[in-house]
């Protein structure tokens, strides 16, 4: 069912799509499709509202309880309906969990723009979402409802939430568990253990909530395993607690800030490791380029030496891939203004491959 996006082409597409024209984006739960559209169209000044459809009982939920006057019927509008004519955007969530009798009133919102004979405000978008696996327990959609979408399957990659992950300060030790086992962000294939119904895996949604529970805390105990393993089960939860006691990779924001201090760790890096610090380096360059201090020019300037001085000619490709890829242009905006020389020697051994 329709065609694997990340996040940079969802909102490419929000962005181009015609108001008129609906949008279904399939995936998993916990992976930001309300977050991530709630923050594009608020940005915009439109108000997003954000519909639970698999929690509603009957149609009244949705389109508002039936009143009586002048001999006739009418529906009182719901609590989230546009009482001022601006358009808004409406984001129907859980959509293939929903009632039968549900999706009948959906099929005349999507079809006509109308709900109990009242128009959405010119201009108001319609999204849907819907889960899709054999975890879920999910209403069948009439292929006549899902022909009034543009259907997606919405895959964000997991280097788009690191770089979610930075901006929103998350708790370094997650982000470095993250950035080298990528593979538990949205669990694992293969799980072993009887299915309850109760099983908890990780998602995104689980990891923010260990990042806020954990943050406080530098040293962990090693009870407190119980507590992770209820927010991303106890395979996720035993693995994170794991890679705690080992030697963590430094963090990009580290290398920037303390180049001198973490040389000679640098040094003992292999390829892999140097690897994912230039991509830490490139992720927190995108959040902090536009008021970074002056020493982070000069250190990037130290390391990428180091890189040279090491001979690690795999690590300065990696680096260079980076800056010309497209993925982060605050990061190569400021590389560009405030460390020339990285810039001139990154697209010199880029011109000499």
């Amino acid at each position: 069912m329709g065609i694997n996006i990340n996040t940079r082409r969802l909102l490419r597409i929000l962005e181009v799509t015609p108001a008129s024209q609906n949008i279904m984006l399939v995936g998993k739960h916990g992976i930001g499709k309300s977050e991530i559209l709630t923050r594009f169209y608020q940005q915009k000044g439109m108000k997003v509202v954000v519909l639970f459809l698999g929690q509603m009982a009957d149609p009244g939920d949705l389109i508002g309880l039936p009143q009586q006057a002048d001999n006739r019927t009418h529906f009182v509008p719901p609590f989230w309906w546009p009482d001022d004519n601006q358009p808004i955007v409406l984001f129907l969530d859980e959509l293939n969990r929903a009632r039968p009798e549900l999706l009948q009133t959906v099929m005349d919102l999507v079809l006509n723009r109308t709900l109990a004979g009242r128009q959405l405000p010119p201009g108001s978008r319609i999204i849907a979402a819907v889960n899709e696996g054999d975890e879920y327990q999910l209403t069948h959609l009439d292929p006549a409802l899902v022909s009034r979408f543009n259907v997606y399957n919405f895959c964000p990659t997991v280097q788009e939430w690191l770089q979610w992950a930075e901006e929103e300060k998350l708790d370094p030790r997650v982000v470095r568990f993250i950035s080298l086992e990528g593979h538990w962000l949205d669990g694992m294939e293969g799980q072993a253990g009887i299915d309850t119904g109760f099983d908890k895996t990780p998602d995104r949604r689980a990891w923010k909530r260990v990042s806020d529970a954990i943050l406080p805390y530098p040293d962990l105990a090693e009870e407190d395993i119980d507590l992770l393993a209820g927010m991303v089960g106890p395979q996720a939860a035993s693995r994170f607690m794991g890679s705690l006691t080992g030697h963590a990779i430094l963090t990009g924001a580290e290398v920037l800030q303390h180049f001198e201090q973490h040389e000679a760790t640098l040094r003992k890096y292999l390829l892999h490791q140097l690897a994912m610090v230039n991509e830490s380096v490139f992720r927190h360059l995108e959040v902090a380029a536009s008021d970074a201090p002056a020493e982070y020019a000069l250190n990037l300037n130290l390391y990428l030496d180091l890189l040279v001085d090491m001979q690690s000619k795999e690590a300065i490709a990696h680096l260079a891939n980076l800056f010309e890829s497209g993925s982060y242009p605050k990061a190569v905006l400021f590389i560009s203004e405030k460390a020339p020389q990285v810039a001139q020697k990154l697209m010199t051994f880029i011109a000499e491959l």
